[in-house]
Order: C-alpha cells, then structure tokens, then sequence
C-alpha cells in the first residue's frame, strides 16, 4: 500500500528537480554576476536547501497525518506544493530571465507564503510547524543576497 510520506516524498522530489530546467547558456550569465563578498558558503547552498526540502516534506507529512484527506488538509498540501514551486522556480525564472528582480519577487513571495503556511499548520501540529523554521530562516538569506547582488549587477534587474 502506498503511504502519504510515499506520495509527498514523491511529489517533493519531483518538484525539485524543477530547480534543472534552466539552458546550458543561462549559466554562463549567472557565473558572470558579481557576488557579495561574504557568500562564501555557496557551495553549501545546494546542500542546505536538500535539508530545507526534506523539512518541508516532512512536515507535510506530519501535517497531512494530523487529519489525512479533509478538505482542510488537502487545502494545506496545494499550500505546501505552492511554496515549493515558488522556492524551485526561482533559480530556472531568474536564470531564463536574465533578472535579479525576478529572483528577489519569487523568493520574497515563497517567505511570506511559508510564515502563512507555518501559522497555518501550527495549531493543529507544532512539529509541522517547526520542521517549517529551516525554510523560513534560510529563505529570506536567499532573498536578501539575490537583492544584494542586484546592487553589484545593476544590468541584471
């Protein structure tokens, strides 16, 4: 039988792998883009948005558990799928784009619809509502350095 954990950690995956649907040439642009200087933990980022999404699914898991197929809870997941599909598309949008601001918009819209989603699922599951905190205490660090680098690469607007 396939379990709710089964269907979320599915779809998550699936979802993520949204972040590969840039061009080869769209890389070259972004590796040309000035970059503040105390970024140097990028090459942790892709590592630390793998826990992020493991956080997110888990809490859907735990979320979807708290009351499983209620209209209610089925409301919570399109919630949680909306977010993800926010925070994935911000590097494909901004890539295809060519613009910071495309990138600063997505993952502002992605924070403020995870602090709704997290208020959300806190009274039914503090643990939900917990496993949310990586998401929203590293997504506005995305947000604000991508700001950043729109003042160091004022062509990339």
């Amino acid at each position: 039988m396939i379990q709710p954990w089964m269907v979320i950690g599915g779809v998550t995956s699936v979802v993520a792998l949204g972040t590969f649907l840039f061009r080869p040439r769209d890389i070259f642009w972004a590796a040309r883009l000035d970059r503040p200087n105390w970024l140097f933990f990028e090459p942790a980022i892709p590592f630390i948005w793998t826990v992020i999404f493991i956080c997110g699914a888990a809490s859907a898991v735990v979320a979807w558990q708290q009351d499983p197929g209620s209209l209610q809870t089925w409301l919570l997941m399109a919630l949680y799928l909306l977010v993800e599909v926010l925070t994935v598309s911000y590097i494909p949008a901004t890539l295809r784009t060519r613009s910071l601001a495309v990138g600063t918009a997505l993952g502002g819209a992605g924070f403020v619809l995870g602090v709704v989603l997290t208020f959300l699922v806190w009274p039914s599951s503090n643990l939900a509502a917990l496993l949310l905190l990586p998401y929203l205490l590293w997504s506005p660090i995305g947000t604000y350095t991508t700001g950043r680098m729109i003042d160091l690469n004022p062509e990339a607007v």
